[in-house]
């Protein structure tokens, strides 16, 4: 992503770069339905819906992605 689109992105704070991802080597938890696919390209981690793979992928910072797995692993996102 070109410095002047990062500037006049509407989310504040907005830094990550748009990734090729065309030659990331995808990483999945094979646990059926839903599964998501993880890459780690340019110091930054790539998520991707792997039924979908051609859907947009969210990109977290290292820290990003540190407090989303510990946040998953303490139970935040469970349904109950």
């Amino acid at each position: 992503m070109a410095e002047s689109t990062i500037q006049d992105h509407p989310l504040t704070g907005w830094d990550k770069p748009e990734l090729d991802l065309s030659n990331a080597e995808w990483h999945s938890s094979s646990r059926g339905l839903g599964d998501v696919q993880i890459a780690f390209v340019e110091g930054f981690i790539a998520m991707r819906n792997s039924g979908r793979p051609e859907s947009p992928s969210l990109i977290f910072t290292p820290a990003e992605w540190g407090a989303f797995v510990s946040g998953a692993r303490e139970g935040e996102f469970d349904l109950t």
